[in-house]
């Protein structure tokens, strides 16, 4: 049985959190989640968990840091400015192959910009954000029951590689409110082992976990072993949803809570006579690339939708590789497209 209760997006994601067994949370408040710092605060009293509300953003994911190192399932969120300043943090956290999981409830940007919903993280978010060759796993849900569900995934994830994992959503999931099934008996979270976390090492040799390599060649050596290891979750943990594909002569893209719209404006194309269909990344990285290449046998133009001047439609280029059209539609700097310029552009982009 599973207990149906209206949240938010945000509590959605900490109630995930929960459910994966969560017992450290270090975060430093800002709008559109603060909601979600809210709620841990309060679960985490109620588990005897750890919470902290730290004095800034970079103290919150060093603090992450230092629990992951530890074998805490760990997790700090943010939003837009806040996540910058995370970056250095979340470099030294893949260099050192440490899980953890970050929250961004994306706001309009550049700088400090606004509280409204933005997808202008998404280059950062996919092409790793700090320095260094390496990448996170970026999960992007589409409602408070995704949020809930994948963020329990993103601590499995992020254990199974040995790896940081982003929740990527924005300030109209992380606010709105929606009916969510939770578990009314809690199942036991999936635990990985951890010999290599630092716990003390009485009876065994002492663990070590930095990310300075200076030796000659070492650091190239962990490089390679680090990319082979984002290669194995490529070939692996690839998600996404594709609607009405094989018949359709126009395929839109899009993610996270633009998919749900996109996904009302392919129903009212189709109700118009118009062949579209939908392709939404569960996973932005890694990229379903494979599924928008078998959409390019029946496709004669790609749509792609963002809250963005444009950023995925960079990687669905990359997928199509120049098989057929892709166009694009962005709102940015908090503007949310509405239904109806979806279909607008559907309509326009149907007679070029």
């Amino acid at each position: 049985m599973k207990n149906k209760i209206l949240m938010c997006g945000n509590e959605a994601c900490g109630e995930g959190a929960m459910l994966a067994g969560c017992t450290f949370y270090a975060g430093y408040p800002i709008t559109p989640q603060n909601e979600l710092t809210a709620y841990m605060a309060k679960r985490m009293y109620e588990t005897s968990g750890v919470f902290i509300q730290a004095e800034s953003e970079l103290a919150a994911i060093n603090m992450v840091f230092g629990a992951a190192c530890a074998g805490a399932r760990a997790m700090t969120s943010s939003s837009s400015p806040g996540i910058s300043l995370k970056q250095e943090g979340i470099s030294y956290m893949a260099g050192c192959e440490l899980p953890c999981v970050i929250v961004n409830m994306q706001r309009g940007g550049p700088g400090l910009g606004n509280i409204a919903p933005s997808q202008g993280d998404y280059f950062q978010a996919v092409k790793g954000g700090g320095h260094g060759d390496y990448k996170l796993i970026v999960l992007a849900p589409a409602s408070a029951q995704e949020l809930m569900d994948y963020t329990q995934f993103a601590f499995e994830l992020a254990d199974k590689y040995r790896n940081p994992v982003m929740i990527l959503g924005d300030g109209l999931l992380g606010q709105m409110m929606e009916p969510v099934s939770i578990p009314a008996a809690k199942d036991e979270p999936r635990i990985f082992e951890k010999p290599w976390a630092l716990t003390g090492c009485r009876g065994r040799k002492p663990n070590i976990i930095r990310s300075l390599i200076l030796a000659e060649g070492a650091l190239e050596e962990h490089n390679k072993r680090l990319q082979e290891k984002f290669k194995l979750i490529t070939q692996s943990e690839v998600k996404s949803e594709a609607l009405n594909i094989k018949d359709s002569d126009i395929v839109l893209v899009a993610y996270g809570s633009v998919a749900r719209i996109a996904r009302a404006s392919m129903e009212m194309a189709r109700a118009k006579g118009l062949k579209v269909g939908l392709i939404r990344p569960v996973t932005v990285w890694p990229f379903p690339d494979k599924t928008i290449e078998d959409a390019c046998v029946s496709a004669k133009k790609f749509l792609v939708v963002e809250m963005s001047a444009g950023q995925m439609v960079e990687d669905v280029r990359l997928a199509v590789n120049g098989r057929v059209p892709v166009e694009f539609y962005g709102r940015m700097g908090g503007g949310i497209p509405s239904e109806e310029e979806i279909l607008s552009r559907i309509e326009a982009t149907s007679r070029l």
